[in-house]
């Protein structure tokens, strides 16, 4: 059963919410992060990403960019942009997105859930891309960015959910992206158990978001307990950052596919493959499909409706996504995407930069290069899915799930 605990959070001070929260520190390259910096000094991303701090000539894993993050965020501290709580406490967190509005529970998961599979994982992870973050929590000695979280929906929580957010917020801004994003305190004790409490009864909580963050904080969790043999499980290195939904309040949106040749088919050889695999209808307009077992194609300024052959899909939890049946079935017999983790030639799109961005890539192809490539827009991968992959401990193919939105960095921080 899952532990969810309170925690004494460091938040930004009353006022400063906005100018600190951060979208997560691996949605930009070192370029881009440096302008946001620049361009806003209390960002958060100054401390997620501190090489914007140096030059280019300081590389963006040496220990002193690891060593800067915490001088910065202690200094913040000390300056008294962030307070923290003095009783342990689960927060809200509302984020809202185009009209739809979902809300999490912030508290601390158990490092021990994770490694039992109680929190259960639908993604492998990446040794190399984990170093980052282990250096940045050790160093700092804080867990800066959340795990998000999700689990089926539970009325004890909705019911205290709805009580908590009855009271003024502490904190309600709209971000410049237009995402609207509040925050409650839950200290009344008999809510903080009755959160507590519920959570100990669910027995399977899922990684929607953060599998790399998630690993490496419980990597510097057991870390710590190396180095402090006698601890006793109490300790806050023991637990992680998480913010936790509940499935029906979030919104997945589509992962798309961009290809950039046709592995030397003429484009009437490549149409003549694709209807080996799906039936294909011209379609006069940017196709975003409706339901699952459709997609759409963009090749040569005409857009396609496929349509998966029933005779062609699988009755599995990971063979039966959508994903999986375009790479098993087209991806890599007819245009050779033989590992889409580590393949040069495709390229992933998250559908919040809409349809358009495919056909700007695959055009961009065209004018530049004088070749073809082709787009495939994809039906979002649902929670159900996701689920139940995760119950059979199995993983999904790369690219699977893309959340909008995202969770700020900086508004809540868990110290070690």
């Amino acid at each position: 059963m899952a532990q969810i605990r309170p925690f004494r959070a460091y938040r930004p001070c009353q006022g400063m919410e906005k100018r600190i929260a951060a979208l997560p520190y691996d949605v930009y390259n070192r370029a881009e992060a440096c302008e946001v910096v620049k361009k806003n000094p209390e960002s958060f991303l100054a401390i997620d990403r501190a090489e914007t701090q140096f030059g280019k000539e300081v590389d963006t894993y040496a220990d002193c960019v690891y060593e800067k993050a915490d001088q910065m965020l202690r200094e913040k501290i000390q300056e008294g942009k962030f307070v923290q709580d003095p009783t342990p406490c689960f927060y809200l967190y509302e984020l809202t997105m185009d009209g739809h509005s979902q809300t999490g529970v912030v508290g601390c998961a158990s490092i021990d859930d994770y490694r039992n599979n109680v929190i259960k994982k639908h993604e492998n992870t990446r040794a190399e891309k984990e170093q980052d973050r282990i250096r940045h929590v050790d160093t700092c000695n804080a867990q800066t960015g959340p795990i998000f979280l999700a689990y089926r929906k539970d009325q004890t929580i909705a019911e205290v959910t709805a009580k908590v957010k009855q009271q003024k917020p502490m904190f309600a801004f709209v971000s410049e992206d237009g995402i609207g994003h509040k925050g409650w305190r839950v200290d009344e004790t008999e809510d903080i158990a009755a959160i507590a409490d519920t959570f100990a009864k669910i027995d399977k909580i899922y990684i929607a978001d953060g599998h790399h963050r998630a690993a490496s904080a419980v990597k510097v969790g057991q870390l710590r307990r190396k180095q402090h043999p006698d601890y006793d499980g109490s300790e806050e290195f023991n637990y992680f950052l998480s913010v936790l939904f509940p499935d029906e309040e979030l919104y997945v949106m589509d992962y798309n596919r961009v290809v950039l040749d046709l592995n030397g088919q003429t484009r009437e050889g490549f149409l003549k493959n694709a209807a080996k695999i799906f039936d294909v209808q011209p379609v006069n307009a940017a196709y975003h499909p409706q339901k699952k077992g459709t997609f759409g194609m963009y090749l040569s300024g005409q857009w396609y409706q496929l349509t998966a052959k029933a005779d062609l899909t699988k009755d599995d939890p990971v063979e039966g996504l959508d994903v999986a049946y375009l790479q098993r079935e087209f991806l890599q017999p007819y245009l050779d995407i033989q590992d889409p983790k580590t393949s040069k030639r495709i390229r992933y799109v998250g559908g919040i930069r809409g349809l358009s961005e495919l056909e700007r890539m695959v055009d961009h192809v065209k004018e530049t290069q004088q070749k073809d490539a082709v787009a495939f827009s994809m039906y979002p991968t649902s929670m159900a899915e996701l689920f139940a992959v995760a119950d059979a401990g199995m993983l999904m193919p790369p690219k699977s799930t893309w959340f909008e939105p995202k969770l700020r960095s900086g508004l809540f921080l868990h110290m070690l």
